[in-house]
């Protein structure tokens, strides 16, 4: 089960899904606000428990966004989650500070994706610093600019990390194989990463990718598929 991130869409993971697709059924979704469903509005609560729907019993790899929501179906449907890959992900913001400045600092975006529309709103987003390292080329302009504004901002206000539930302190109940994936570079989600692991205990373990940042999938593909890969054959087998 593969779970893109905000402004993506299912497409973002074709390159690793064709490499998968020998070895595993692969099943990607389009987010809530994204892709083919720009209509749906779910809460976050909500869309992790479609996502463990539309997934059933499967290995996830949720990236950004999707791996927070990817997060929080392992934790909700333990039985249908049977291993867990989060890329440049994080539990959430501990305090409510951090997350009303979240929700202000989503507004402000939301504004400038309802006033110059996902083109002029997909400049300035990849234009962020976290974003430094990812090549034109690799960032799946074409999937991204065919989201409709409306969804994206309600995906924002509904599914943002400001308006997410923290889930630190359920951590310790992951019991499943956990992978925790950030691009060598990405120095925030390094250390978020390491921090989560120490916070799940021997379930998990955190694999950096060299010469990536935030988007490690994306930027290198190569790398990231291998150790996805290997990371799948030893917990969870191939199917026939």
């Amino acid at each position: 089960m593969l779970v893109h991130g905000f402004t993506q869409t299912l497409r973002c993971w074709d390159d690793v899904a064709s490499r998968l697709a020998p070895l595993h059924e692969v099943v990607r979704v389009d987010l809530p606000g994204h892709g083919g469903s720009a209509a749906e509005r779910l809460s976050f609560v909500h869309a992790a428990s479609a996502l463990a729907e539309v997934g059933g019993s499967s290995a996830y790899v949720g990236y950004s966004m999707g791996g927070r929501l990817a997060l929080r179906a392992a934790l909700d449907h333990p039985d249908h989650v049977g291993a867990l890959v989060l890329v440049g992900a994080s539990p959430g913001l501990a305090s409510a500070v951090e997350r009303e400045a979240r929700r202000r600092a989503d507004e402000a975006w939301i504004e400038i994706l309802e006033g110059e529309g996902v083109d002029g709103f997909l400049e300035t987003w990849l234009a962020q610093p976290i974003f430094a390292t990812l090549p034109p080329e690799s960032a799946g302009l074409e999937h991204r600019r065919a989201n409709a504004a409306e969804g994206l901002a309600d995906a924002l206000r509904l599914l943002g990390t400001g308006v997410q539930e923290p889930l630190w302190e359920r951590l310790s109940e992951l019991t499943i194989p956990t992978l925790l994936v950030a691009g060598e570079g990405d120095e925030k989600f390094v250390a978020l990463a390491r921090e989560m692991a120490q916070r799940i205990g021997s379930a998990a373990e955190v694999a950096l990718i060299p010469g990536a940042g935030h988007a490690a999938h994306l930027e290198r593909p190569d790398a990231f598929t291998q150790l996805l890969v290997a990371f799948l054959a030893a917990h969870h087998p191939a199917t026939p």
